[in-house]
């Protein structure tokens, strides 16, 4: 697993067995191309082949203070044909539903904008936390063009119908303290210094579980959300039932009996 060459547009690191990916196009306000995109998708497939889970949790954050993804590069979409553009949209949804379908939990830290794409990244994550001063939006109808990398989408689901259509229609921004309440961000802090520290330590907690165990939870989770409750029960009775067969849950039941803390393989 090759995650830490020398990306152009990202910096990776790795520690205590997660991997921090920072968006990096300061410059730009980190907003997203071809080639960020790109880097993307190629690190996440790399990260994807890690079977024997030696990465446990991702944090995502964007370079500096004034924005996670301030959205796609208008310049370059400027000139894009309705082929290019379906190209385009479908890179970028690649990268959403890779961030979603991860099997480890994946932290979203936004500071700043995180506007349009940037949005969509985070909304692919399993849920996001925010300094004070962070600003969501799906802007995209004011340029006349539609959220494409899955806004309309999973907006929805996680702010309900009727938010998601008024944000998306009037193309409006929600400041943190807005979007707390709303249930797009989880938890909101003053600095992003202070949000890395708790979402490091949201991540150890994670880490201190079966990673087998909580990447079946994920899956669970995400293919019910679509379901019936009759279907998602069903469901999560055959995960429930499967995963009886882990090596993890004979040592984390072991464990319990014995009055030892686990020592769980991943598997």
């Amino acid at each position: 697993m090759n995650i830490n060459k020398n990306w152009n547009t990202l910096k990776v690191s790795t520690e205590e067995s997660f991997t921090t990916i920072t968006i990096n196009r300061p410059s730009k306000l980190n907003a997203l191309n071809i080639e960020l995109l790109s880097e993307l998708k190629e690190l996440l497939i790399e990260i994807n082949k890690d079977e024997s889970f030696n990465i446990k949790g991702i944090i995502v954050t964007g370079e500096g203070d004034k924005a996670f993804i301030a959205g796609a590069d208008i310049a370059e979409m400027s000139d894009m044909t309705p082929s290019d553009a379906y190209t385009f949209g479908q890179l970028g949804q690649q990268v959403t539903v890779m961030f979603e379908t991860l099997k480890v939990p994946v932290l979203a830290c936004v500071n700043g904008f995180a506007l349009g794409g940037g949005c969509e990244i985070a909304m692919s994550c399993d849920f996001i936390y925010s300094t004070n001063n962070a600003v969501f939006g799906q802007p995209e109808v004011k340029l006349g063009l539609i959220p494409g990398f899955g806004g309309t989408q999973r907006l929805a689901k996680l702010v309900g119908r009727n938010q998601a259509k008024e944000m998306i229609y009037t193309g409006r921004n929600v400041k943190a303290c807005e979007a707390l309440s709303m249930g797009l961000v989880l938890r909101t802090f003053a600095t992003k210094d202070q949000m890395i520290e708790e979402a490091t330590k949201t991540l150890r907690e994670v880490m201190a579980n079966s990673s087998f165990a909580v990447s079946i939870a994920k899956k669970v989770m995400n293919e019910g959300i679509d379901l019936t409750i009759t279907e998602g029960l069903q469901l999560e009775k055959r995960q429930f039932s499967a995963i009886f067969s882990s090596e993890d849950m004979r040592e984390g039941t072991k464990a319990f009996m014995e009055k030892r803390t686990p020592i769980f393989k991943g598997k």
